[in-house]
């Protein structure tokens, strides 16, 4: 029995004969997106703009209706609200958006707290109210700025371990890469006012985590052909590398989409931010490592001669001995 292929073993796709115009359309990608953050700005869900907060305990359940307290307070027009579990199986935290009035008028913002328990309580009595809360702007303001900060940490780390475990080269190269990928995941969300929710950044740091694998299968092979063809020219070495590892690359990319596609068409509206950003991030990650981390490294002079160690002068000395030099 034969298996079966995706990509067969000897393709050749001359991928850095096109780099040029795909770095280009790539850098207006990036400068769209990031004047579509600044025009149209960011849609921050509860954990980030701030919003009412209200927790209850289902005394007469050992576990509360998540789902459906979802559905239920959804259907009072303040957005998709923050549901999870907050202590015990049976305690849940829910966080609603205020509308901009509310945050203006005194009382408003509890007046909506009460909105949402006492629906609630109309559909399951014997709810015990734990607290209803008001979670400043400020407050949301500071947090998110920490999970910029978080993303901003995670994109710099990432970079010096290329940069330990290759050349400077390559560290620049992979971080370029994934500022490519995170420019267009946030102009995303920017184009089609997506909630950006604490979901999202986990998403982003996923595809920080795939973009990075793939770019370091590539740039580990490029090494390797690197030290093998020390007299093929650049471009051609790295071809060659892209399409050493492009099965790897294609049945990845095609393993995680047969589990996302179907979970971002019929998977539920509160997953579904979570799953657009990585779908996106897995087609992004696999071209910015294709695109973005090789060619780079054209430009920024990496040659065969870059991972040869420098001779000592005792070596020199028996190479002349032997008459070698």
């Amino acid at each position: 029995m034969r298996l079966l292929k995706l990509v067969p073993d000897d393709t050749n796709i001359k991928f850095l004969k096109w780099r040029m115009p795909f770095f280009i359309v790539s850098i207006l990608l990036i400068v769209g997106s990031w004047a579509l953050v600044m025009t149209k700005g960011i849609n921050y869900g509860v954990d980030f703009a701030g919003g009412q907060e209200v927790r209850l305990t289902f005394e007469q359940r050992e576990e509360a209706p998540i789902p459906q307290l979802r559905e239920i307070v959804s259907g009072l027009g303040y957005g998709t609200p923050v549901v999870q579990e907050f202590g015990e199986p049976n305690q849940v935290s829910i966080r609603v958006r205020l509308p901009e009035e509310a945050e203006a008028t005194p009382g408003a913002a509890t007046e909506i707290g009460n909105r949402v328990i006492s629906t609630i309580e109309s559909e399951y009595p014997g709810v015990r109210r734990d607290g209803n809360d008001t979670v400043s702007g400020k407050v949301a303001g500071e947090f998110r700025n920490d999970a910029v900060l978080a993303l901003i940490a995670a994109m710099f780390a990432v970079a010096i371990y290329i940069w330990i475990r290759f050349e400077w080269q390559f560290g620049v190269g992979g971080l370029f890469a994934l500022f490519h990928d995170v420019s267009l995941t946030l102009g995303m969300f920017a184009l089609f006012q997506l909630e950006f929710s604490l979901q999202i950044i986990a998403a982003i740091l996923a595809i920080i985590g795939y973009s990075l694998n793939d770019t370091i299968v590539v740039y580990d092979r490029i090494r390797e052909n690197l030290k093998r063809f020390r007299k093929m020219p650049l471009p051609e070495l790295l071809d060659l590398s892209v399409n050493e590892t492009l099965a790897r690359t294609v049945m990845t990319s095609l393993t995680l989409l047969v589990a996302l596609i179907p979970l971002l068409l019929f998977g539920p509206a509160s997953l579904f931010g979570l799953t657009a950003a990585i779908t996106l991030g897995i087609f992004v990650g696999t071209y910015s490592s294709v695109y973005m981390a090789a060619p780079l490294l054209v430009w920024m002079g990496v040659t065969s001669d870059s991972f040869v160690p420098d001779e000592s002068v005792t070596e020199k000395q028996e190479k002349i001995a032997r008459g070698e030099a």
